[in-house]
């Protein structure tokens, strides 16, 4: 081989090598936004903690998919922060959402829809019943709570 062969060949190599290096710095400095979940991944005592805040922003028809994960097939709760006002969470297939039970009546403090779904139509009270809809191409969600005792709790429409 002659030394004019060797030279090229050495340079190639040596190009590569620097090519994959800087790919790999951009890759690290970039690092979580390209593979990772935006905003990180919350534990359930951190979303606990975030639900029991004093007063969360609602979230409107406007905004754009927030809860994600599996949802189960009917309305689930969960208690949320004991207290004089007892908030649940509520799940549905097509979305999320908190309500709080108070001398007022009941209130939607926050809801999300699910992936694929959107917020239709919202009666976030305080009143008697408060009921939030969810709608995506997988069909269409409604989510009702009313107060029993103290506790928000989802019924089945009237």
């Amino acid at each position: 081989m002659s030394r004019r062969s060797v030279l090229v060949a050495a340079g190639w190599v040596a190009t590569v090598a620097v090519a994959t290096l800087i790919g790999l710095g951009a890759i690290r400095l970039v690092g979580d936004s390209i593979t990772g979940t935006p905003g990180g991944i919350r534990s359930e005592a951190e979303i606990e903690r975030a639900l029991a805040s004093p007063e969360p922003a609602p979230t409107g028809a406007g905004s754009g998919p927030v809860a994600t994960g599996t949802a189960s097939p009917g309305p689930t709760a969960s208690t949320v922060s004991p207290g004089p006002g007892v908030r649940r969470s509520f799940a549905t297939d097509g979305g999320t959402a908190v309500a709080e039970c108070g001398p007022d009546g009941v209130r939607l403090v926050s809801w999300a829809p699910a992936q694929g779904y959107r917020v239709h139509e919202v009666d976030r009270g305080p009143d008697d019943d408060v009921e939030v809809t969810f709608e995506g191409s997988a069909g269409r969600h409604e989510l009702k709570v009313r107060c029993i005792g103290a506790e928000p709790v989802a019924v089945a429409d009237d």
